[in-house]
């Protein structure tokens, strides 16, 4: 179904209400107020897909330039050859497809959206079944990758709200200065360069459920209101002092743990209480290493969908060793990268060590948790390396935030390059 939007505000209504998963920007004003609203607009939305259509002297803009480098699957200019167009909507669409999987957006094989059947994944599915229920807070705790947006949707998806809109916000990835008007909206000429009100993405999901991710890195300031937003179930639009009633359930998401940092100061004890009523933590693939082989053969699938003839048939017996034998850092979403990436470069009829990266063993004897350390440097590089050191992309692909990827870089000693 194709939908339509003449300015942002409406988009931004549409995504709230429909899985939009490739979109057409017709951009026919590249002034830099416009460019930096179009900016905010597509990193909010970097779950889709983008093809731009542009005037062709538009793209003398460096700003333009720069805006389709890093949020564009690609772009074509006016005027448009729409047998053309066709085809580049089809590939964005088969990209967004395989995005949706390694991301858990999209239902696969078994119950909830979820491939596998170990212990850890059908307790997991009861635990959601009961959060379900009602429409008290939930708070998903979990290692990065491990698939807490899809528990998140899972839960939206069983409750009495699955016919509203599920509203997904990441935290880290919003500007600062941004997020207030972002989560709770503005009225016209509330700040400089509010030449509109907007809806904020709060009143985007009522009757429905607003996922917070990476919920650690929203400002203390902002902590504030969104304690108080839970405690009343009301807003005020900044710049407005009308109250008005939200009916929203809100589940919230952290890699990192809580408590922890409530208790240092790094995030109010109220708001996590006030957040952790119902407590859900969605296991790592190590817990669930019984999945892997089912996981992996659902994502090759997935990857060769659209190659005619199938070149992959399956995994050798030694990749299949190699994957149960892996720590998984990434989890679910670093599997689906590595199958992805062999079902693409393998020359053989059955993937290998070698196609997965898993080909050098751990020397004997090294610790777990320094094995660990190693693939998730390993990871990072790799990931770092493809997409040409470009912090947010490389963000976007291991589904972490800007500032905690800057963390592990530090940590791991990748610290980006200066200038």
């Amino acid at each position: 179904m194709a939908l339509s939007a003449t300015d942002v505000s409406i988009a931004r209504r549409i995504q709230a209400q429909q899985d939009v998963q490739v979109g057409v920007l017709l951009l026919a004003d590249s002034s830099p107020g416009q460019l930096s609203e179009v900016e905010e607009w597509l990193r909010l939305s970097s779950r889709m897909e983008w093809v731009g259509v542009f005037p062709a002297e538009a793209l003398a803009s460096p700003v333009l330039r720069e805006l389709v480098l890093s949020c564009f699957f690609d772009y074509h200019t006016l005027p448009v050859d729409w047998r053309v167009l066709n085809l580049t909507l089809g590939h964005a669409f088969r990209r967004a497809l395989l995005r949706g999987q390694g991301d858990g957006h999209l239902k696969a094989e078994g119950s909830m959206g979820m491939v596998g059947h170990s212990a850890a994944v059908v307790r997991l599915q009861q635990q959601i079944r009961k959060v379900a229920a009602t429409d008290a807070p939930v708070l998903i705790g979990g290692e990065s990758g491990s698939g807490k947006e899809l528990a998140a949707r899972a839960i939206h998806q069983c409750s009495r709200r699955a016919a509203g809109p599920f509203v997904a916000v990441n935290c880290g990835a919003i500007a600062p200065a941004l997020i207030q008007s972002e989560l709770f909206g503005h009225e016209r000429g509330s700040f400089t360069g509010a030449t509109a009100g907007k809806l904020g993405l709060i009143e985007a999901a009522s009757g429905g459920t607003l996922f917070l991710d990476e919920i650690a890195d929203l400002p203390l300031e902002l902590q504030t209101n969104l304690l108080r937003f839970l405690q009343e179930h009301t807003i005020h639009r900044v710049g407005s002092t009308r109250s008005l009633q939200m009916d929203v359930r809100v589940v919230a998401a952290s890699h990192m743990d809580l408590a922890a940092a409530a208790a240092a100061g790094r995030f109010r004890e109220d708001l996590f209480y006030r957040l952790n009523v119902l407590p859900l933590v969605v296991p790592s693939l190590r817990e669930r290493i019984s999945d892997v082989p089912e996981l992996a053969q659902h994502f090759l699938r997935a990857s060769m969908a659209d190659q005619q003839p199938r070149r992959v048939e399956g995994f050798s017996r030694q990749a299949m060793t190699a994957m149960m034998s892996h720590p998984w850092p990434g989890n679910v979403r670093e599997l689906f990268n590595r199958v992805q990436r062999a079902a693409v470069m393998t020359d053989h009829r059955l993937i290998t060590p070698a196609d997965l990266g898993l080909a050098v063993e751990n020397p004997a004897g090294l610790e777990l948790d320094k094995a660990r350390t190693l693939a998730e440097r390993d990871v990072i590089a790799l990931t770092l390396g493809r997409v040409g050191r470009n912090i947010t992309h490389a963000a976007r692909e291991l589904g972490i935030s800007r500032m905690t990827l800057y963390r592990l870089m530090d940590k791991h000693g990748l610290a980006p390059r200066a200038g």
